[in-house]
């Protein structure tokens, strides 16, 4: 039996960008129904905003994870590329359709809503805290995904999802841990949006704490050289 191909480049950056499209969705989505339902409840908005992208995120991941690996962020397409796990000369064309799939993700659930395409956002997320926060939650996810890929792959979906739901609750960001997440709820002014002015901070705080996890974990598990 002749072994099946790897999917095209051209197919491999149409699933980055439909799941990013689709995660930009639940998480601006469903942080829009939670809103609006939560009666001014803060507390109950942000668990139905994390269940809600935890549970997405999971059907996402396993949904793509099989034709582009699902990164759906460029802290991950990154990561793999300095370890050798991806073709460098193919980053830039995942990372061009994380972000195009992460704006148009909040147009659609705009829509849904019956918002306009985009609004920029005015709600503030700055100060150190913020910044450190972000670091945290990108580290976390860099070592989720770096460690269960090596040791237990089949499991590295479920965790990814569980982490990122978790992190909601324990850093003061609500963990994006993502740059094109960060970018692209910069054009929307609802619950989950975040101010240009606060997004540099986020950014260079995910690439940090991406490029942390990856010094750390070669380390912690070097790869091991061929017999």
């Amino acid at each position: 039996m002749t072994p099946s191909l790897p999917p095209s480049l051209s197919r491999r950056a149409v699933a980055e960008a439909l799941g990013t499209l689709l995660l930009l969705a639940v998480v601006v989505g469903s942080g829009i129904m939670a809103d609006r339902l939560s009666a001014g409840n803060t507390g109950l908005a942000l668990l139905a905003n994390s269940l809600a992208t935890g549970a997405g995120l999971l059907a996402i991941l396993l949904t793509f994870g099989p034709v582009s690996g699902a990164h759906l962020n460029p802290a991950v397409t990154l990561a793999l590329a300095a370890e050798g796990q991806m073709v460098w000369a193919e980053v830039p064309t995942y990372l061009a359709a994380q972000i195009a799939g992460g704006f148009a993700g909040v147009a659609v659930a705009h829509g849904m809503f019956g918002h306009a395409a985009f609004a920029v956002s005015i709600h503030a997320r700055s100060g150190a805290s913020q910044c450190w926060s972000e670091f945290v939650a990108t580290f976390g996810l860099l070592a989720v995904v770096r460690s269960c890929s090596r040791t237990q792959p089949q499991i590295v979906p479920l965790a990814v999802a569980a982490y990122i739901t978790s992190a909601y609750w324990f850093t003061a960001s609500t963990s994006f841990a993502n740059p094109a997440v960060t970018l692209a709820r910069m054009a929307t002014d609802t619950f989950t949006g975040i101010r240009p002015a606060d997004a540099p901070g986020f950014l260079v705080a995910q690439f940090a704490g991406a490029a942390a996890a990856v010094v750390l974990f070669r380390w912690l598990l070097p790869q091991r050289q061929p017999a």
